[in-house]
This record gives structure tokens, C-alpha cells and sequence, in this order.
């Protein structure tokens, strides 16, 4: 029998959520994603700790000190992930700017051309990588200033149609809308489960996606922040869904079919309202959407959160 990872992936692009190359290999994902919290969890296992050690003996001698050397030998750390993710899966890696850059549009782009720029010199094309970026406005026009460049981004902490369509008109890559968390936050105010045809994640990121195709956007959307299978198969014809290991391993071991749910003809011949967004108008609609600001912010908070802890890891490392 046909397995549901297999069905999906005749239907969507299967992208692997984690830092553990072992899952990558079991679960032959095209592309795979990582963030500061994954790498976090990653780097602290003894089968990982070389990769630290390599960015951490590397760059010792880069004539950097202090602050510059730690922030050089983080990129490395995060960069020697990428390029070992890179050897196992066909497509691409998504590897994270700084979160504390999130409202900081010039310091995300310095940090992108660092980032690309140590890929390059590994000699990893720059089409192998996507920079992950928080999408607020400064972060959102950060990655169309790089897109121009031919630098492709993936637009995270994702939870509007204000910041999907932003990211659409900027020409951004791709998207990582947050269906599970956008469902926490709705269990936890309503106080009430959700089916995942009603689950409110689910129904953002098909809101985002027929919007996307009713207006031709090239932006790609990838759902992301799973937190059960039922949410990914109601998400099936999605461009790309970016799944856990542990959720990867529930519809590997289950046979029942799996149909379309989304489709882009389909939605080509919806009757949807085009939206003009400005940086006024965007914040307007982020300030009225209570969901989106707060878990925005949260995101950015424990990202933030956990590259303090890994530069911790690397200043010990140093010393």
C-alpha cells in the first residue's frame, strides 16, 4: 500500500522541519528547514557537537576578536549545518538570520551577504539557499531589496494575509505561514478543540495560497509549525510543507488516500478582492490582528532567546 508521505509527495513539495541529519536521510525530503532552535537542540547532541567545533577551530585565527569573532564563528556554526543538509537532501536549506535583526532592515541584508557569502566560498550556489527572515515590514523589505540580488528568502514567523500579501508583492521566494501556532493561539482564547478542516491555521495558509494563485504571485507557500497529521493533509496541493520528523513518521506508517485539498485552478477563478498594502496599511492590519502581533512577537522572543544560548555555547568554546 501506497504510504500518505508518499501520496503527498506527488501532490507537494515535502520540505524536512529539523537539524537531524539521520531524519533527512529516513525520510528523503527534497528540501529541509532549520532555525535557531533546531540548531540549538542539533548542536547540543554529542553527533553534532564537530560541526561547532570545526566553526570554532576555523575561525580562531580570523584575526577576529571579541563580539566579531563569536558572531563569525555563529554564522559558520549554522552555515556548517546547512552544508551538511545540503549533501543529503536535492534541494535547497533555509538557514536564519539573527531574530534580534528583525526590525533592523539594513543589519538582515549585511547579515544575508555574510551568510551567502560563506556558502559561496564553500562553494554552494547561492540558488541552493534560502535566508530566513522574520516577516515584519523591515524584514520583508529587506528580502525584496535581496531578491533583486538573486538572493531567494524564505519569509518566517508567518501568521496574516497583511504580511503574505507584502511578501507577494515583493517578489519574495517563499513563505513559512505558522499553521500550528496559529492554532495555539486559538485553542488557548477560545478554549476549544478545532477538526483540521476548521483549525484556523488551516484555514490562513488556504486563504494565503488561493490568493497567491488568483493573482499570479510567484511567491511560493510553504506551511509550516505542524502540530498533527490532520493539519498537513488538509494542506495537500500546498506548494510545500515543511514537516517534523515525528510527523513525518505518522504518514509514513499510514495508507489511508490522500486527496487534493488545495489547487491552483481552482483558485484562479475564486471571486477574491485584490489588497493594496502600504507600510501604514500593513501595520494597520497587524496592529488589528491581535493572533498575528502577539505570536510574531513570540516568535521573535524565543528565537532571539536561543541565540543567546548557542552564542553561550560558542563564547565558552573560546575561552
Amino acid at each position: 500500500m501506497t504510504t500518505q508521505l508518499d501520496q503527498l509527495k506527488q501532490l507537494t513539495k515535502v520540505v524536512a522541519d529539523t537539524g537531524d541529519f539521520e531524519s533527512m536521510k529516513a525520510y528523503k525530503p527534497l528540501d529541509a528547514t532549520t532555525n535557531p532552535s533546531l540548531i540549538l537542540a542539533a548542536a547540543s547532541k554529542p553527533e553534532y557537537a564537530h560541526l561547532v567545533e570545526k566553526a570554532v577551530t576555523d575561525r580562531k585565527n580570523s584575526g577576529l576578536t571579541g563580539a566579531k569573532l563569536a558572531d563569525d564563528v555563529m554564522d559558520h556554526i549554522l552555515v556548517n549545518f546547512g552544508l551538511e543538509i545540503l549533501k543529503i537532501v536535492p534541494g535547497r536549506v533555509s538557514t536564519e538570520t539573527d531574530a534580534r535583526l528583525s526590525f533592523d532592515k539594513d543589519g538582515t541584508i549585511t547579515k544575508a551577504h555574510q551568510l551567502i557569502d560563506i556558502y559561496e566560498k564553500a562553494g554552494v550556489s547561492r540558488e541552493r539557499v534560502l535566508i530566513k527572515i522574520a516577516s515584519t515590514w523591515e524584514g520583508i523589505k529587506a528580502a525584496e531589496i535581496l531578491a533583486k540580488e538573486g538572493i531567494h528568502c524564505n519569509l518566517t514567523l508567518l501568521f496574516s494575509s497583511a504580511q503574505a500579501i507584502a511578501c507577494g508583492e515583493g517578489g519574495i521566494q517563499l513563505i513559512s505561514p505558522f499553521v500550528g501556532r496559529i492554532l495555539d493561539w486559538y485553542k488557548a482564547s477560545t478554549k476549544k478543540d478545532y477538526a483540521p478542516a476548521e483549525d484556523p491555521g488551516v484555514i490562513s495558509v488556504t486563504a494565503i495560497y488561493n490568493y497567491y494563485k488568483k493573482f499570479g504571485y510567484a511567491t511560493e507557500v510553504m506551511g509550516a509549525s505542524f502540530r498533527n497529521k490532520g493539519e498537513i493533509t488538509e494542506l495537500a496541493g500546498c506548494d510545500l510543507l515543511t514537516i517534523s520528523p515525528n510527523l513525518l513518521a505518522e504518514l509514513q506508517a499510514c495508507t489511508d488516500p490522500l486527496t487534493r485539498k488545495l489547487d491552483a485552478s481552482a483558485a484562479a477563478g475564486m471571486d477574491l478582492k485584490k489588497v493594496s498594502l502600504d507600510e501604514k496599511t500593513f501595520r494597520y492590519l497587524m496592529n488589528d490582528d491581535a493572533m498575528a502581533t502577539e505570536k510574531t512577537a513570540e516568535g521573535i522572543r524565543k528565537f532571539s532567546a536561543d541565540i543567546v544560548k548557542l552564542e553561550q555555547m560558542v563564547a565558552a568554546k573560546l575561552a
